[in-house]
Order: C-alpha cells, then sequence, then structure tokens
C-alpha cells in the first residue's frame, strides 16, 4: 500500500459509531437509518474517507459534527441517500394525471399551472410529470405550466438540470416519447430545450424552511417519506397541504399512505392519489 493512501476501515461502524451517524442524519435529514445498515454505511462511506484523507469513523464523524464540515455532513447526507428512480415509475400516477388531474385542473384554472416534484433524484420523475403534459395539453408551449424539482441532493439536482441520461435509462420512455422529447448527446441523450425550460431544479432539504411562497397545483412526494420517523411525516403531511391549491392533487408513494384522520381536508383521488376540495 503506497504510503499515502490512509488505511480505510476495512470493517463496519461500531454500534456506537452507528448510533451517531444515525444520530447526524436524524437531525439534518429527518431520514431513519434502521439497526443493521453498518455494512452499508460501510460501503458509501469508505470514498469519502479515502478522499479526506481519515483512517477512522471516528475521525470522519467528529468531522462532519463540527462547525469546519458542514459541508461533508452534506456529502454524507448524498452518500446515504437512496435514489432509486426510473422514468414513469409508478404509471398508474401519470395515468390519473393525464386522464383527470390535468383535465380539471386546467378547466378551473386555465393554462396556468404550477407543479412540484419533492425528491426528485436525477429528475425522471420531473420530466415524466412534463413529458404527460405536453402531451394532454393543447398548445402546451404557449401554457404557463412550470415545474420545481427539489433534492436534497446537490449531485442529483445538477444531473436534473442537465436532462442528460443514458440508453438503458430511456429504455423505460416510450419510443414515440424518446423521439419526441430527447436529443442525441455524446454517447447519451438529453432531454430537449422545450420541457427542460419548463423545469428548475433546486436543492432542498425537505424538512428546513420552504422558500416557495406560492401554492402548488400538483405535487409529487413519492416513496421519500418511507425514510422518514412518523413524527416528520405526520409534520410533512400538513406541510404539503398547506402549500397544496385548492382543488390540488397530492401524489405520494406506492407504499405511503396520508393519515386522513386527524383533521386533513384532503380526499382520495386513487391509488395513492389525495385532492383538496376546490373550496372549503
Amino acid at each position: 500500500m503506497n504510503a499515502l493512501t490512509p488505511n480505510i476501515p476495512q470493517t463496519t461502524p461500531s454500534e456506537k459509531e452507528l448510533a451517531e451517524i444515525a444520530a447526524i442524519l436524524m437531525a439534518h435529514a429527518g431520514i431513519v437509518l434502521a439497526p443493521g445498515k453498518g455494512s452499508m454505511v460501510q460501503s458509501r462511506l469508505q470514498k469519502r474517507l479515502r478522499a479526506l484523507g481519515l483512517n477512522s469513523y471516528r475521525s470522519y464523524i467528529d468531522l462532519v459534527s463540527s462547525q469546519d464540515g458542514l459541508s461533508e455532513r452534506q456529502e454524507m447526507i448524498s452518500a446515504l441517500t437512496t435514489n432509486v428512480t426510473n422514468f414513469f415509475r409508478e404509471n398508474h400516477h401519470f395515468e390519473t394525471l393525464k386522464t383527470t388531474a390535468l383535465p380539471q385542473l386546467l378547466a378551473s384554472r386555465g393554462k396556468r399551472l404550477r407543479i412540484w416534484s419533492a425528491g426528485c433524484s436525477n429528475g425522471q420523475e420531473a420530466y415524466s410529470i412534463l413529458m404527460t403534459a405536453a402531451e394532454s395539453v393543447r398548445d402546451f408551449d404557449q401554457s404557463d405550466i412550470r415545474l420545481l424539482a427539489t433534492d436534497i441532493d446537490p449531485v442529483m439536482v445538477r444531473r436534473g438540470t442537465a436532462g442528460v441520461y443514458s440508453e438503458t435509462i430511456l429504455e423505460a420512455v416510450p419510443g414515440p416519447l424518446q423521439k419526441k422529447y430527447f436529443q442525441k448527446h455524446g454517447e447519451d441523450f438529453q432531454v430537449l430545450d422545450r420541457l427542460r425550460n419548463r423545469a428548475a431544479f433546486r436543492e432542498l432539504n425537505i424538512h428546513s424552511d420552504w422558500p416557495m411562497k406560492g401554492q402548488f397545483d400538483i405535487i409529487f412526494c413519492r416513496n421519500m417519506m418511507i425514510y422518514f420517523s412518523p413524527e416528520a411525516q405526520n409534520l410533512l403531511w400538513k406541510r404539503f397541504e398547506k402549500i397544496l391549491a385548492p382543488g390540488g392533487w397530492l401524489f405520494v408513494g406506492h407504499s405511503e399512505r396520508v393519515p386522513l384522520d386527524t383533521g386533513s381536508k384532503l380526499l382520495p383521488a386513487g391509488i395513492t392519489t389525495y385532492r383538496l376540495p376546490e373550496t372549503g
């Protein structure tokens, strides 16, 4: 081994170290790190320890817990965040969007719609939404439809902004939509500007203050809540409902449910889909 190469730990973090890492994740990202995840933590943090020249989890924890370690704490959260996504994942949501949500919203609002893809990962969900809108809305290019896509991981935000995907990833997109909304970009493919210009990708910790001032007509927040504590989930559901416009739609993940017995005004509107009444 080169003398300049740090001696990266070849074992999983101790129970105490794992508990401290879990506490940092909970405090700063609301993410629950379940017991027995030592191997996962080891595999994902080894690269960070190597990059920093650190040879123990103890020194790494000390760093991310300090004022000087704020940027590395974000790197740690990114490394330990699971980004599982693909185009048109849980396709029933996009069918509901096309056949029910968009027609109802367009009838009541005209062609000004605001959409939020929360926990957007690398943008595949956001662009699936925009492709659905482009296919469903007459004169889409003249409409005022805008989408905000947010994620805690700055790497995912940059990828979403670029909108560049491999041919393998693009296999989930129907052939006609591939030809219509993507162009060759080196060995990969890039979303056309007519969609990319409709999306604004921003870094956001969902548990922090939300800088958005207006309300949203459609919110996608899918398969993110499962990583949070029940207390954090309940708080977020209320915040989403508050920022959803009357008559707005909320789409959640296949294993997630909004608790409707806590005074929520949301109404079931399909498979893991909810809607606010137009009034009241």
